[in-house]
């Protein structure tokens, strides 16, 4: 694996491979958040998203790095301080909202796919999430930048071929478009409660060693992150307005492509990233364990990944049978974003700053003495 992917696009691919089974890669988080706006206000506010997503985790990177904080309790410690765990509280609350609606879209997807029951979809799941936990970071690493690169490959020919299914109808809907209001506050919102996904990249940044390269690569971890999402919005305007009323947008979409194969294979990627995000998540989460165990002099059993990625995958199950897909995104996000936006976008985009410019005063002064 090369320098340069390691340390300039793998942060991007995994942060692009957590954030997009939560929502986006079913296309229900895209209808929620930006299709109110319109064609060309969706896109707009889709910029607005990315530019932040860039700015913090820019910042982000560089005071990993600097800190050598690769779990996100460290991490938040030097950001924090002693209000650490107000993060952990919101991560927690999120990662079970996360982890059922991507068992619901996994139960939904293998359904329309296999014709197999929900629930056995959603133990599928289960077990590929269970499976990769249990062998780590390098495992981990490899599935999530092979695995995103495969997902670009399929979003731009769902681009090509929506436009040869239905160019037309494309093109009228970004000339008829009008720009409705809104569409600011909406990427603030959507950045927002995405970016608590970023600890689960924080692993994979011990590949970064200078401080031009953990800047770079946030920047670019933002366009990463949402250039799919822009693919498949484009996509979706070719049924404007009426694809905001399905529950997976993206399955109903291929379905009026009418090619079966690339259904299919379209369908088999998204199952991946399914996989991705609750990886991402839960790996983060033990590798907060295992870095609060190492602290205490302990090493972390192997055994208990999967177990703890077990557990809150059962509850995340249980919340997904009871609320579904669509009420998950539209209420369960939505309560969090602001918590996010306080806890974690305002401390990056202001304390994080100031510590790092502190930090080179300080090297500065070592050097001179």
């Amino acid at each position: 694996m090369s320098s340069f992917y390691q340390k300039y696009l793998l942060p991007g691919l995994v942060f692009q491979g957590v954030v997009i089974g939560g929502g986006y890669a079913t296309g229900r988080e895209l209808v929620e958040f930006f299709l109110p706006h319109g064609p060309i206000g969706g896109l707009l506010s889709m910029g607005v998203a990315a530019l932040i997503w860039s700015c913090v985790m820019a910042v982000s990177f560089e005071l990993c790095r600097m800190t050598r904080s690769y779990d996100y309790k460290s991490f938040f410690k030097q950001l924090l301080g002693r209000f650490w765990f107000l993060f952990e509280i919101l991560l927690l609350v999120l990662m079970v909202v996360v982890l059922s609606v991507i068992g619901a879209a996994a139960g939904a997807i293998s359904r329309n796919l296999f014709a197999t029951s929900t629930l056995t979809g959603t133990a599928g799941l289960l077990v590929a999430i269970g499976i990769l936990t249990f062998y780590g970071s390098r495992i981990i690493e490899q599935f999530m930048g092979v695995w995103s690169i495969l997902l670009y490959l399929c979003y731009f020919a769902l681009v090509v071929l929506a436009f040869f299914a239905f160019g037309r109808d494309i093109q009228t809907s970004y000339k008829m478009a009008t720009i409705h209001s809104g569409w600011i506050l909406d990427g603030f919102r959507y950045a927002g409660y995405n970016l608590a996904t970023v600890p689960a990249v924080f692993f994979c940044l011990t590949h970064i060693t200078r401080r031009r390269e953990a800047i770079s690569a946030g920047l670019l971890a933002g366009l990463i992150g949402m250039s799919p999402a822009v693919f498949l919005f484009v996509a979706m305007m070719g049924q404007y307005p009426e694809i905001g009323r399905e529950v997976i947008p993206s399955t109903a979409l291929l379905s009026r492509i009418g090619l079966p194969w690339f259904s299919v294979l379209f369908q088999v990627v998204l199952l991946g990233t399914l996989v991705q995000t609750g990886v991402g998540l839960i790996h983060a989460v033990n590798q907060r364990i295992a870095a609060t165990l190492h602290d205490r002099g302990k090493p972390m059993p192997e055994a208990v990944r999967p177990v703890v990625a077990l557990a809150l995958l059962l509850i995340a199950l249980l919340l997904a049978s009871a609320f579904g897909l669509v009420k998950l995104i539209a209420d369960g996000y939505g309560l969090l974003t602001f918590g996010f936006i306080a806890v974690f976008v305002i401390p990056a985009l202001t304390i994080g700053p100031y510590k790092i410019i502190r930090n080179n005063i300080n090297d500065a002064a070592e050097r001179r003495e």
